[in-house]
């Protein structure tokens, strides 16, 4: 199927590596130009490179910590036009409420829930101008599954769904769409190394890693691919009346 998305210029944050670099791959696919924005220049470099090599678009970087208001002004000034805007850069620390603090806390929110609002703030604002664009919230089943162990991210991706869900209410009168994805476990290099390491304590054996997965649906975790290609499958044409929605990704776990 061809989504109709060669030409467009998506931005994607936490574009380095997992969901966010998977997402570049496939939008890179569809004739995408990329811009990767992650805080890790090495990394961004690499991810670029890896594309470049692959596909004929252009692929563009931004080094930059985006937990606050004038890097995400920043980056957005550099990024100049944006069809498709990716949030996607966030990592909230696991923890029930009496163990997370408040400074651990409103760090984590820094980047990954007011990172969004105001990213979205800046591209809604220049998008509308235009009548056109579209914005996907990679938020995550904490916001609907609500683990007393995750509190921070329970609430945070919770925000995040009711926020994508009333800006993307009004935008059809805009000539935009808001919509998000919220993806279960996903085998990202980051879950692997957690499985390794609980393979290794439970067996003493971290090669058995997948075994830890053989209860979920399918008998294993989403690709950042499966995640990706729903990203781009939403930002395009094709999904033209979507807007407003939050999709879940998760097997049919719950």
């Amino acid at each position: 199927m061809d989504l109709q998305l060669a030409g467009k210029t998506a931005l994607i944050t936490g574009g380095s590596k997992g969901i966010g670099k998977a997402t570049a791959e496939v939008l890179a696919a569809e004739g995408c130009n990329l811009i990767l924005v992650a805080r890790g220049a090495a990394e961004l470099d690499a991810a670029a490179a890896s594309i470049r090599s692959s596909k004929q678009v252009n692929v563009r970087t931004i080094a930059a910590d985006l937990s606050n208001d004038a890097a995400v002004q920043k980056v957005a000034a550099e990024a100049g036009h944006i069809d498709i805007l990716v949030n996607n850069a966030g990592a909230i620390p696991p923890g029930d409420l009496l163990s997370i603090d408040d400074a651990r806390w409103r760090n984590a929110w820094d980047l990954k829930v007011f990172g969004y609002i105001s990213f979205c703030r800046i591209v809604y604002g220049q998008m509308k101008a235009r009548k056109a664009g579209v914005i996907i919230n990679v938020i995550g089943a904490a916001g609907e599954q609500f683990p007393t162990g995750y509190i921070a991210g329970a609430a945070g991706n919770a925000s995040l769904m009711a926020f994508t869900r009333a800006l993307g209410k009004g935008a059809p009168k805009d000539g935009l769409r808001v919509v998000a994805i919220n993806p279960g476990p996903v085998e990202t290099d980051r879950l692997i190394m957690l499985r390794k390491a609980e393979a290794k304590e439970k067996w003493g054996d971290e090669s058995r890693w997948r075994e830890l997965s053989a209860a979920m649906p399918f008998g294993r975790p989403a690709t950042p691919a499966e995640i990706g290609n729903a990203v781009a499958f939403l930002a395009s044409p094709c999904s033209g009346y979507t807007t407003g929605t939050v999709l879940t990704i998760n097997g049919g776990g719950g």
